[in-house]
C-alpha cells in the first residue's frame, strides 16, 4: 500500500542510513516520495542510488523519465506506471553487467544463494567469478534484497522487479538456457540433500529445503511441463521423499508424484522411484487402494526390469501398507524380506531403518515387547553412529508404547517428549500427531485424564493435515480409544467433551508446547493436576492389561 508523506520520508532516510549516507534536503526528499506516489518499492530503488546521486539529481532524472514515458504529463499517472517507470529508470541506471545479472536472476522464484546464483548466471558474457561484485551493486541499488533464513543468508528479488528482469531475460532469448541450469542446479540439490538426509546434517538439510522450496517448485514445473524433461521430474519428486514424509508435506509430495507419473519419461529408474515414493506417501495419509496401485506397478516392473532396489522398497512399502490395514502377520513376512533385500544390496539409509522400526512395532502389537526393544535399541544406536534423528523419533516411540506398556508412564513420557520435539523440528506432522496421541494415553494413566482428553482435542485437529486419523488402523487406534474410554470414565461426558474442544481450539506450535509443557488452564477451561473423578480406577483397573492381547489369534495392541 502507498505511504503517507512522513512514512515515506522516513522510509527513504532509513535506506539511507543503511548506506552510511545522509538523506539530503528534506523538503527535496518528500518532493521525490510524492512523485514516486509513496510506493515502498519506488522509494527503496531511489535510496539505492544515494551512493552517487543527491535527492536533487535523482529528482532531476526520475522528472525525466517520467516526461519520457507519459508525454510530458503525469496528472492521473497510474501507480503501476509509476512503479514501473521507477523500475525502469533504475535499469536505466545499472551498468551492462548489472543489467545482465539483473535479467538472469529473474529466474529464481524465491530465495536464492550465492553458489546458485554462480551457477545458474555465471557464464556468457558474466563469469562466474563476477558475480559476487555485481550483485553487491544490486544490493546497494536495492534491486536485490537479503535476508537470513534457517539455512543462512539469502538473496531475493521482489516480483515486480523480477518480473522485469524477466522480461529482458526473455528479450535475449537466454531464458530457455537459464532455466535449464536453474533446473539443474536443484535436482543437482536435491541429490545432495537425500544423500545427507541420513548423516549428522539432517535438521541443515530440512533448513534447506525449506529455504529452498519455491525455486524446487520451479524446477519441478519446469521438468513436467518440457517433453524431454520429465524424467528429471520423476526423478526430482521421489529424491525429495524425504521432505514429503519428513518435513510435513504429504500432500505435496502427492501433488507432484502424481504429476510426474501421470507422463511418460522413456526411462524406468526415476519412474521406479517415484512410484514406491508415491506408495509411501499415500500410505502415510491412509489412503490404502493408490498406495496400492503403486506399489504393485512397482514391484511388477522392477521385476522385469531386474532393480533390485525398487524391489526391496516396494515390498518395504508394501510391508508398511499391511501394517496399517491391519494383516499383521503378512506385514511381518514382507517387512523381514525387505530387510533382507536392503542387507544383500547394502542399502542402510532412513528408510531401512524406518522398516525395522516398522518390525518392531508390528512385533509389539503381537505381544513380544521383548522383541520389539531390542529392533528400536539397534534403530537407535546405529543412528547415534550416524547421526540421524528422524527415524530415531519413530524408534522412540515404539519404545515409549512398550515402556507405557510394561508399566512405566514415567519413561513413556520422557521418550515422547524427545520424540514429539525432534518430529516438532523437522515438522513431520505424523510423528508429533502420533506422538502427542500416545502421550494422551501416558496422560491418562497418570491420572490427569482432564489433560488427556485436551491433548486428544490437539491431535484431533491435527490429524486432517496429515490424513486418514491413525491410518483407520485399529492397532493403531486402541491406545487412542483406550484414553478416551479412561478420560469418560474420569470426567463424564460432558466435561471430557468441553476438555476436548479446548484442546482442538489449539493450532499446531500451541498442542505441542502443550504436550510438552503441561499447562493447566486453557481458554478458561481449567484442566485439573490431580486425578479426577474415577481416574485411579481407571488406571488401576488398565495396570494388568496393560500390554497387548490376543484375541483370535490376532493382536489388538
Amino acid at each position: 500500500a502507498p505511504l503517507d508523506a512522513d512514512e515515506a520520508a522516513l522510509l527513504f532516510a532509513d535506506r539511507a542510513a543503511r548506506q552510511g549516507v545522509a538523506p539530503g534536503d528534506e523538503r527535496t526528499v518528500r518532493e521525490l516520495c510524492l512523485r514516486l506516489d509513496g510506493i515502498p518499492l519506488a522509494i527503496e530503488l531511489a535510496a539505492g542510488r544515494l551512493r552517487a546521486l543527491t535527492p536533487a539529481q535523482l529528482l532531476d532524472r526520475l522528472d525525466d523519465r517520467f516526461r519520457l514515458l507519459t508525454g510530458g504529463g503525469r496528472e492521473g499517472l497510474p501507480r503501476h506506471r509509476t512503479l514501473r517507470t521507477a523500475i525502469g529508470w533504475s535499469h536505466e541506471l545499472c551498468t551492462p553487467q548489472e543489467r545482465l545479472l539483473w535479467s538472469r536472476l529473474s529466474v529464481f522464484t524465491g530465495p536464492f544463494d550465492l553458489e546458485a546464483a554462480e551457477y545458474v548466471c555465471g557464464g556468457h558474457g558474466l563469469r562466474a567469478g563476477d558475480v559476487l561484485d555485481v550483485l553487491s551493486e544490486l544490493i546497494a541499488q536495492s534491486v536485490v534484497g537479503r535476508e537470513e533464513t534457517g539455512a543462512g543468508g539469502r538473496y531475493r528479488m521482489l516480483d515486480t522487479v523480477r518480473a522485469y528482469g524477466a522480461g529482458w531475460l526473455a528479450a535475449t532469448g537466454e531464458a530457455d538456457r537459464l532455466r535449464r541450469r536453474h533446473r539443474d542446479w536443484y535436482v543437482g540439490l536435491a541429490t545432495w540433500c537425500e544423500l545427507d538426509w541420513f548423516s549428522p546434517r539432517q535438521s541443515e538439510v530440512a533448513a534447506r529445503v525449506d529455504a529452498e522450496l519455491p525455486n524446487v517448485r520451479s524446477a519441478l514445473e519446469y521438468c513436467l511441463t518440457e517433453p524431454d524433461e520429465v524424467h528429471l521430474g520423476q526423478y526430482l519428486a521421489g529424491s525429495l521423499w524425504f521432505c514429503w514424509a519428513g518435513c510435513g508435506r504429504l500432500a505435496e509430495g502427492r501433488h507432484w508424484l502424481e504429476r510426474a507419473l501421470a507422463l511418460d519419461s522413456g526411462h524406468t529408474r526415476p519412474r521406479l522411484k517415484a512410484l514406491w515414493v508415491l506408495g509411501y506417501v499415500a500410505i502415510l495419509q491412509g489412503d490404502a487402494v493408490p498406495a496400492l496401485a503403486a506399489l504393485q506397478e512397482c514391484r511388477e516392473e522392477a521385476e522385469r526390469s531386474g532393480s533390485a532396489t525398487a524391489l526391496a522398497y516396494a515390498e518395504h512399502r508394501t510391508g508398511c501398507l499391511a501394517l496399517v490395514t491391519g494383516d499383521i502377520g503378512r506385514a511381518e513376512t514382507l517387512l523381514r524380506s525387505a530387510l533382507h533385500r536392503y542387507r544383500e544390496i547394502g542399502e542402510l539409509n532412513s528408510n531401512v531403518l524406518m522398516g525395522q522400526v516398522e518390525l518392531a512395532m508390528i512385533r509389539a502389537f503381537q505381544g513380544d515387547l521383548p522383541d520389539a526393544v531390542r529392533l528400536c535399541e539397534d534403530v537407535r544406536r546405529v543412528c547415534e553412529d550416524h547421526g540421524e534423528r528422524w527415524a530415531r523419533g519413530y524408534a522412540l516411540y515404539v519404545l515409549a508404547y512398550a515402556a507405557w506398556s510394561e508399566g512405566d508412564p514415567g519413561r513413556a513420557r520422557a521418550l515422547l517428549t524427545d520424540c514429539l520435539s525432534g518430529a516438532h523440528g523437522f515438522r513431520d506432522l505424523l510423528g508429533s500427531v502420533l506422538s502427542i496421541e500416545l502421550l494422551a494415553l501416558v496422560t491418562a494413566t497418570e491420572g490427569d485424564v482432564a489433560e488427556a482428553a485436551v491433548l486428544q482435542g490437539a491431535a484431533s485437529r491435527m490429524w486432517p493435515s496429515v490424513g486418514l486419523p491413525l491410518f483407520g488402523s485399529a492397532h493403531y487406534n486402541r491406545p487412542h480409544e483406550l484414553c478416551e474410554a479412561m478420560a469418560r470414565e474420569g470426567l463424564g461426558d460432558e466435561r471430557y467433551e468441553a476438555c476436548a474442544r479446548a484442546g482442538d481450539r489449539l493450532d499446531r506450535e500451541q498442542a505441542v508446547a502443550r504436550a510438552l509443557g503441561r499447562g493447566q488452564v486453557l481458554d478458561g477451561v481449567p484442566v485439573p493436576r490431580g486425578p479426577a473423578r474415577g481416574a485411579q480406577g481407571a488406571v488401576d483397573t488398565q495396570k494388568p492389561a496393560a500390554s497387548p492381547t490376543r484375541e483370535g489369534g490376532e493382536t489388538t495392541g
